[in-house]
C-alpha cells in the first residue's frame, strides 16, 4: 500500500503595527498584520523499509535544509507507561547533535494530543513506519544582507526578488540573523497544524474557511490553542500570543487570553490530559480575534535595520516602570489604546469607502501619492477643500489624514513611554529615519513594530493603480532607504498576506518548495 500524499501547510509571519507592550494585558488590544512571508511544513509518511523490519521504533526525521547541520531524528514510543514518548536521537550520522526544543515539544505534545483524541492504536496505525518532515521559511524571515553582498547586489526589493526561494543561509540555526517577523510562531503553527491534519486529528477542510474566532472552524481553533501552548512551553513563559494568533488567523485586532488557562500543563513533565485544557470548548480560552485588513491600493513596507534590540529586556523595563507608576502608566496606556483602536477603525473605514465610493477612492490614492504628508498638505488644494463637486474625494482624503494623524499620535505617546521607562522604544536614530520616510509623497504613516528598538520599521504607503514604477511611493521610499546615512536599512519583500492565517498548500504550486524538499 502506497503512503498517503504529502501534507503541506503554511503559516504567515506578523507585524504588530500598534499595541506594543499593551498587548500583554487583556484589557488592551493590538493591531496585527500577517505577512506574505510564510513558513512551510511538508509532512510525508515514510515507506516500509527494505528489508522490512519487525518491531523497530517509529521514526520522525525533521529537516530545515536552509541551515547547516539541521536534521533531527526522533524515535517515538507509544507503548511506555508514561504515554507518548518522543526521544531525540543524536548518535546518528544524519542527525544534528544540537537539540531543537521547539520542534521536539511540537512533536511530543501534538502526538500526545492525537493519542488522547484518536487512541494510541489508531495513532500507531496512522504513523505507520514514521514521518519525514521538512520545514522551510521564506527569505524575509532571515537577513539576506550576506547573500546580497556575495552576489554584488544592492539592498533593494528588486535584488531580493532575484534571490532563489528558500535561500540557503550558510550558517547553523543558532547563528542566523532573524528579521523579527515571528519565525518561531509561524514555524510552530505550520508544524502543529500540519501534524493535526496528517494524523487525521482534525478534518481535512479545517483551514478552508477564514475570518476571526466567530467564523473559524473548530479545527483551526484547536490548532491555535495547541500552537500557543507549544510556543509558550518552548519559550518557558506565557507570552501575549499575538504572533501565534496572526499565524493561525491572519491580520486582526487581537486581545490576549488569560495566561491561567495554560497553568495546569506548563510543566515539561506534565502527565495531565492535554485535551481538557487545549479544547476549543474550554471557556478559559478567552482571547478575541476581530478580522482586520489594510485598505485597498495601499501596501505595507518593512525594513530590517542593522542594529538590534533585546526585546525581553525592553519589555522587562517597561513593565517595571508600569508597576512602579501605575496611575501614570494607566493614563498613558489608555491614551495609546484609544489611538490604536482608532487606527484600526479608520483603516477598516477606508476599506469600506473603497467599496462604496470606488472612483473617489482611486482618485484620492492617486492624488495623495503626489503630495507630501508634512503638515498634512493633502487637503491644501482649494479645488478639493472648498468644492462641493469633490465631496466624496474630500471624505476619502480626510480618512487618510485621520490615519496619518493617528499613527503620529501613537508614535508620540510610545516615545513618551520610552522616555519615562528609560527604554529606547523609538530611539532618536529611528525617529530621524521614520520622519524622513513619512515626509515622502504618498506615505500615510509608519512606526517601529512591536516592542520597538533598533530592529525594524514599518510604513503604510499608497499603491495607486496604473502608476509608473518610478513614480510609485514605494519606489521613492526605497530611494530614501538606499541613500540613508544614519542607519543601515535593508528592505523586506513582505507585504500583507492576502490569505488569512494557516492554509493548506499544493507542493507543486509553491515556487522552489518541491525542489528543496526533494534535496537529500
Amino acid at each position: 500500500m502506497s503512503p498517503p500524499p504529502a501534507t503541506v501547510v503554511s503559516s504567515p509571519g506578523k507585524v504588530l503595527l500598534a499595541g506594543g507592550y499593551l498587548v500583554l494585558d487583556p484589557a488592551y488590544s493590538g493591531v496585527v498584520v500577517s505577512t506574505s512571508s510564510r513558513f512551510y511544513t511538508v509532512i510525508e509518511s515514510l515507506p516500509q523499509p527494505e528489508p522490512a523490519r519487525g518491531d523497530g521504533p517509529i521514526q520522525i526525521r525533521v529537516r530545515s535544509p536552509q541551515f547547516l547541520d539541521a536534521t533531527w531524528l526522533y524515535f517515538v514510543d507509544l507503548a511506555g507507561p508514561d504515554g507518548v514518548r518522543v526521544e531525540h536521537v543524536a548518535d546518528n550520522a544524519d542527525s544534528a547533535s544540537t537539540k531543537n526544543k521547539f520542534v521536539h515539544l511540537a512533536l511530543q505534545r501534538t502526538l500526545t494530543l492525537a493519542a488522547e483524541l484518536r487512541s494510541v492504536g489508531t495513532l500507531q496505525n496512522t504513523l505507520s513506519y514514521g514521518l519525514d518532515v521538512t520545514i522551510v521559511g521564506d527569505n524575509d524571515f532571515y537577513s539576506q544582507r550576506a547573500q546580497l553582498t556575495a552576489n554584488n547586489l544592492p539592498p533593494t526589493l528588486e535584488s531580493l526578488s532575484k534571490l532563489p526561494p528558500f535561500n540557503k543561509t550558510g550558517v547553523r540555526l543558532a547563528d542566523v540573523h532573524k528579521t523579527g517577523l515571528g519565525s518561531s510562531a509561524a514555524l510552530i503553527t505550520s508544524l502543529v497544524s500540519g501534524l493535526l491534519l496528517h494524523l487525521n486529528v482534525i478534518p481535512a477542510d479545517s483551514f478552508a474557511t477564514e475570518g476571526g474566532t466567530a467564523s473559524a472552524s473548530e479545527g483551526r481553533k484547536l490548532a491555535h490553542n495547541l500552537a500557543q501552548y507549544v510556543h509558550c512551553l518552548a519559550q518557558g513563559k506565557v507570552g501575549s500570543g499575538f504572533d501565534v494568533s496572526a499565524a493561525v488567523f491572519g491580520s486582526q485586532l487581537y486581545t490576549r487570553f488569560d495566561p491561567a488557562v495554560l497553568e495546569p500543563i506548563m510543566s515539561e513533565n506534565t502527565t495531565a490530559a492535554l485535551h481538557t485544557v487545549i479544547s476549543p470548548s474550554n471557556p478559559a480560552w478567552n482571547y478575541r480575534v476581530e478580522p482586520f485588513k489594510l485598505p485597498p491600493q495601499t501596501r505595507l513596507m518593512l525594513a530590517d535595520v542593522d542594529a538590534g534590540s533585546d526585546t525581553p529586556s525592553l519589555v522587562g523595563k517597561v513593565l517595571k516602570w508600569r508597576k512602579e507608576n501605575s496611575a501614570d502608566a494607566k493614563k498613558l496606556w489608555d491614551t495609546i489604546d484609544s489611538l490604536n483602536r482608532g487606527l484600526s477603525k479608520t483603516l477598516l473605514a477606508l476599506s469600506a469607502l473603497a467599496e462604496k465610493k470606488p472612483t473617489a477612492y482611486r482618485k484620492a490614492v492617486k492624488y495623495i501619492s503626489t503630495i507630501q504628508s508634512v503638515q498634512v498638505r493633502w487637503l491644501a488644494n482649494p479645488n478639493i477643500a472648498d468644492n462641493d463637486n469633490h465631496s466624496d474625494l474630500r471624505v476619502v482624503i480626510e480618512a487618510f489624514i485621520e490615519a496619518h494623524n493617528l499613527t503620529e499620535g501613537i508614535r508620540d505617546n510610545m516615545r513618551s513611554m520610552g522616555e519615562r521607562a528609560e527604554v529606547p522604544i523609538e530611539p532618536p536614530e529611528q525617529t530621524a529615519l521614520l520622519d524622513a520616510c513619512i515626509s515622502v509623497a504618498g506615505v500615510i504613516g509608519g512606526g517601529v513594530p512591536g516592542a520597538g528598538g533598533y530592529d525594524a520599521i514599518w510604513l503604510l504607503v499608497c499603491d495607486p493603480i496604473n502608476c509608473p514604477t518610478k513614480e510609485l511611493p514605494s519606489s521613492r521610499v526605497q530611494r530614501v532607504w538606499s541613500t540613508y546615512k544614519g542607519l543601515d536599512v535593508s528592505p523586506l519583500l513582505a507585504s500583507e498576506s492576502v490569505a488569512k492565517g494557516v492554509r493548506v498548500e499544493a507542493l507543486d504550486a509553491v515556487p522552489g518548495l518541491k525542489e528543496i524538499v526533494r534535496e537529500h
